[in-house]
């Protein structure tokens, strides 16, 4: 269907398309960024006041909360989606999905408990957060989707801040992971209650309403969007964090402090040039747009991604001045986390635009690569042999998917008609 057909005006000019994207990524860019710093910011802190074992733990609670949050991702990529093609997101499906993430975090506690050896009660502090960033996923995602970006880089950084500065003031207090943990969850539903505030406000006063409620009669059917999307963004996060959680597994508890803080340059090269994907991908949903924004999306990330490492290897000598002598063993091997992350992005534009085309198949590879990661990783037994591993096959994996993104076929008119 043609989007003048889908009630959209003309496309205009390449220039204006240029333009638009770029001031796009420069709101969400400094939304992400705000959040970003505030995140690693609370890692550093607590590096310095939690020590190298306690770290281990809370940034690999941390990681957990990811994993259970990918729901909340791929719920925004599909209302993304949607709203993009024309229709609107509805607050139904996200309360659905909220629902189903708080039966599985329920669910995953005891399970997490044994595998990450952590205790029973930070392991449930650290799953208090994850539907409630299913509910700000809905509405980040009729944000992302519609190109309102002023708006969505607003709520990424009230998100960011909200989760970090109640956590900050506990350990500030002395607190330990638990209620660290807690005081970050309390912060993140502040912030939920007003993202949801904003989005009633606006459907009250009648934006889009019709379109609103088509939304919301559909929510039932789109849960399996979700579904079908929330594989690829699992397999996205689980590649971005398994090298942690083994270390978790794997290393002594000083080592897999080590490796906690050198996977900080991992994290800010994979989180940086997030603005990227979120702008470009309602273009990658488009027929007509898709191709040029998978091409553009994978050349800017690849872009970012040397300057990045580039940075972190010019940097790297500040990191035992900035937390402590503890962790100078893993400044030499910073560069290498960084390149990591940075293969990541561009693994994660790749999957993206399998999702905003809705060929989710192509995430096989990359769960084919990160079964081989996992087996390479279990035969690491110190911090370089367990992060060149984890370099190389992520590597291997980004390059695999890649090809199939640039290779694939756009959307499909029948996608678009849905």
């Amino acid at each position: 269907m043609s989007n003048r057909r889908r009630g959209r005006t003309a496309d205009p000019a390449p220039g204006a398309v240029a333009a638009r994207a770029a001031t796009g990524m420069s709101w969400v860019t400094v939304g992400a960024l705000t959040a970003n710093a505030a995140s690693y910011g609370l890692h550093l802190l607590a590096g310095r006041w939690l020590h190298p074992a306690g770290y281990g733990e809370f940034a690999t609670l941390l990681t957990v909360q990811l994993v259970l949050a990918v729901p909340a991702l791929a719920l925004q990529t599909v209302i993304a989606r949607a709203v993009a093609r024309g229709r609107t997101g509805g607050l139904a499906l996200a309360a659905r999905i909220a629902v189903l993430v708080a039966v599985l975090a329920a669910a995953a506690w005891p399970v997490l408990t044994v595998a990450v050896q952590v205790g029973a009660a930070p392991t449930a502090a650290a799953l208090l957060v994850a539907p409630l960033l299913v509910l700000l996923a809905g509405v980040q995602g009729r944000w992302q989707g519609a190109e309102r970006f002023g708006l969505l880089a607003a709520v990424l950084a009230a998100a960011g801040i909200g989760k970090v500065v109640p956590a900050v003031a506990v350990l500030a207090l002395g607190g330990g992971v638990t209620t660290t943990l807690v005081a970050s969850a309390v912060g993140t539903a502040a912030v939920t209650a007003a993202a949801l505030a904003r989005i009633r406000r606006e459907d009250r006063a009648g934006a889009a309403d019709g379109a609103a409620r088509a939304g919301d009669v559909g929510a039932r059917g789109e849960v399996g969007a979700v579904l079908r999307a929330s594989q690829v963004q699992l397999v996205i996060i689980v590649l971005s964090s398994i090298d942690l959680i083994m270390a978790k597994a794997l290393l002594t508890d000083d080592q897999a402090g080590l490796y906690a803080m050198g996977a900080i340059a991992t994290k800010v090269a994979f989180w940086l040039p997030q603005a990227v994907g979120v702008v470009l991908y309602p273009r990658m949903a488009r027929a007509d747009q898709s191709r040029a924004a998978v091409r553009l999306t994978l050349a800017v990330l690849a872009g970012l991604g040397a300057v990045t490492v580039a940075a972190f290897a010019a940097g790297a000598p500040l990191l035992p001045v900035l937390v402590g002598g503890d962790y100078r063993p893993v400044t030499g091997w910073l560069w290498l986390f960084a390149l990591t992350g940075a293969l990541l992005a561009v693994l994660q534009g790749g999957l993206l635009s399998a999702i905003a085309r809705e060929r989710t198949g192509l995430a096989l590879i990359a769960w084919a690569g990160l079964a081989v990661e996992v087996a390479v990783l279990s035969a690491a037994d110190t911090v370089p042999a367990m992060i060149v591993s984890a370099a190389a096959c992520v590597a291997v994996t980004t390059g695999a998917v890649t090809v199939a993104a640039l290779r694939a076929a756009p959307p499909t008119e029948a996608a678009l008609l849905r």
